[in-house]
């Protein structure tokens, strides 16, 4: 089971108040609720935005540190959220609530196992849920079982339920959970399960079954499933959005034969993503538009990642978990980072590029800094696009909105140089990143134990902003 976020990424993550560094769109509910009210600044009309930082982006400070939970082996605490009144990030056998600026625990929901997998989506009111083991490890046991599901109120600091589902007297593992129109569903290869708010039991993993679920999508209104038929070294399989409430196939699209795995990048607009032979190591050749508006879903349009050309980031058997991109309902377009550039001579260290979700085709771009690429976080409640800027020796990171029909950029946070070697150590590639607020939180995804004197003072997470 793959374990680094998918921060994310995702999947439709902009989450109460926050932004994923993973997908995003718009398209409502847990995609579109409770994000930063601050407004684009205007920018000139065409097919290349550039845009100037405007007066009113925010002189950012390091405002707290979240330490390196002291563990004697590696520890997974993939989880990050933000509502109105919390910063919320998974810790060592459980999750806790700290204020929206950092400091001491507000609230903690203790865990009997480590985290497996957290979903980025948050409801309306305040719900996620996340996979964890059902105990922590033993002489007798060292590595326990991924089988109980949760799911969490953060609006209030509370457990509401915990399920598992058994197969005789054996609990059944799960790789990945997620919760979408109001149902909380868990994946894997021992197939699929799913459960009401109020934690009734909808469906679960039937014996002998020839075809299973190997994860699913979530979001506001939407459930898209992953579903394996067959051998599983030359599966069939099927993308399928559901009725959340009772499981029905509503739309079904037939993936090519070959393809091991897939990635739901977007429930709505649906979006995933294959990997066709990619070499890059990240999981993902090309992003497909599909139409899932009728009984067979249809193919609108191809993005090929172009074996790094574009620069986006899947794990590599786990369903959700997609990021550094950006796909916008109502622009109908997917947003990459291109490839950053390592002339360092180069007038801009690489671009974001569009790309049409009705024909594949790309349609705009908008041009990057020197010296430090931008990568897609998401959208803001406006439907721009969020891209986070990495530090580099200069200058500290900075978050950029773009506006997605004219793809002028402006800028919106900027970090302290003096930190810049601490933030560095978040990758938007492998950490979690949420701006919300005019705040930027990026979080690790692992407790470990340092190894030597670079990584001694290494923090859990690190929370910047004006105050």
């Amino acid at each position: 089971m793959a374990i680094i976020v998918s921060v994310v990424v995702a999947v439709a993550l902009i989450i109460g108040g926050g932004i994923w560094f993973a997908t995003q769109d718009d398209g409502g509910g847990s995609e579109a609720k409770g994000k930063d009210k601050q407004s684009s600044q205007g920018g000139s009309k065409g097919s290349s935005g550039g845009g100037d930082e405007p007066a009113e982006a925010v002189d950012a400070k390091l405002l707290n540190k979240v330490p390196m939970p002291k563990v004697s082996d590696q520890v997974t605490v993939e989880g990050m959220w933000v509502t109105d009144d919390a910063f919320v990030k998974a810790g060592v056998y459980k999750i806790v609530g700290y204020p929206l600026s950092g400091g001491a625990a507000k609230w903690t929901i203790p865990l009997d196992g480590a985290v497996c997998w957290s979903s980025d989506h948050l409801t309306k009111d305040g719900l996620t849920t996340v996979l964890y083991q059902e105990a922590k490890p033993s002489a007798a046991d060292k590595y326990p079982s991924c089988t109980e599901v949760g799911l969490l109120d953060l609006k209030n600091g509370k457990m509401l339920w915990h399920r598992n589902v058994k197969e005789g007297d054996s609990k059944i593992s799960f790789d990945e959970v997620t919760i979408g129109g109001g149902t909380v569903a868990a994946g894997g290869t021992s197939g699929g399960a799913a459960w009401s708010s109020s934690g009734q039991a909808l469906w679960k993993p039937k014996s002998g079954e020839q075809c299973s679920d190997d994860g699913y999508a979530g979001g506001e209104d939407k459930l898209v499933a992953v579903r394996r038929c067959g051998d599983y070294d030359n599966p069939q399989i099927q993308v399928q959005t559901l009725n959340p409430k009772t499981g029905a196939v509503k739309s079904a699209y037939k993936v090519s034969q070959g393809i091991d795995y897939v990635h739901v990048a977007s429930t709505d607009p649906l979006v995933i993503g294959l990997d066709a032979g990619d070499s890059t190591g990240s999981a993902v050749s090309d992003f497909l538009s599909i139409d899932d508006s009728a009984k067979a879903g249809k193919v609108l349009g191809k993005i090929g990642t172009e074996n790094g050309k574009y620069d986006a980031k899947c794990e590599s058997t786990n369903v959700e978990g997609c990021r550094k991109i950006a796909v916008s309902k109502s622009a109908k377009t997917l947003f990459l980072g291109s490839e950053d550039r390592t002339d360092s001579s180069a007038a801009t260290a690489n671009e974001v590029v569009a790309f049409s979700l009705e024909n594949g085709k790309p349609i705009g771009k908008t041009d990057g800094v020197k010296g430090a690429a931008l990568t897609p976080l998401g959208l803001d409640e406006d439907g721009s696009v969020l891209a986070y800027q990495e530090s580099t020796w200069e200058a500290g990171g900075a978050v950029w909105r773009i506006d997605p029909k004219s793809y002028a950029k402006t800028k919106l946070l900027q970090n302290p140089v003096t930190s810049h070697e601490l933030e560095s150590k978040f990758s938007p590639s492998y950490s979690e990143i949420i701006y919300s607020a005019e705040h930027l939180y990026l979080s690790d995804v692992y407790a470990s134990k340092p190894s030597g004197t670079y990584d001694r003072d290494d923090p859990l997470a690190l929370v910047f902003g004006a105050s």
